[in-house]
């Protein structure tokens, strides 16, 4: 049995293991071959770079890879949190329509927070207009039939540092 396959030793029994969770925090890098990269930076092949991502994946420590676009940097300033307030029997088949919408980039469900935030459902449109954002989402009301259910749009105002999970001590890196 390899040290990867076994269910008895730790991943933390292994500093190159710990290096390379540490490394994936600050994500992929921007190469051609990022597994390789991140195998040279901690001392492994690439197989065994896989292997972890593997393993931490059954393992549930990492549930899933995405992608964060600094969308400002790309000239799209106006970004609008939509909040809806739908009614429970409906909110995920709408949930499922809305996250088709190609002006949608992201949409999920919330509990409300009564009596001051009666919202259950959000989602975003990013634009490079106010003007621009607020036409897609009057088409999409119009489209999926929501003009009847209440929302509010929530233009953001700055920016904040976007960045995935962090797991290890920055000691680590």
């Amino acid at each position: 049995m390899t040290p990867l396959s076994s269910p008895f030793i730790a991943s933390h029994a292994y500093p190159a293991s710990q290096r390379l969770r540490s490394l994936l925090e600050h994500g992929l890098p921007l190469t051609e071959r990022p597994w390789q990269a991140l195998a040279e930076q901690c001392g492994m092949s690439e197989g065994e770079v896989l292997a972890w991502v593997e393993r931490w994946q059954g393992e549930g420590l990492i549930k899933r890879m995405g992608l964060v676009v600094r969308h400002r940097a790309l000239g799209i300033r106006a970004n609008a949190m939509v909040v809806w307030d739908l009614p429970d029997a409906t909110v995920a088949e709408v949930g499922r329509r809305l996250a088709a919408e190609p002006a949608v980039t992201l949409c999920y469900r919330r509990p409300r927070r009564l009596p001051d935030w009666p919202y259950n459902l959000f989602c975003m449109i990013h634009g490079t207009r106010r003007d621009r954002v607020l036409g897609a989402l009057d088409e999409i009301i119009e489209r999926l039939g929501l003009q009847a259910i209440p929302h509010r749009v929530l233009f953001s105002l700055k920016a904040y540092k976007q960045c995935g999970g962090r797991y290890t001590r920055e000691e680590q890196s």
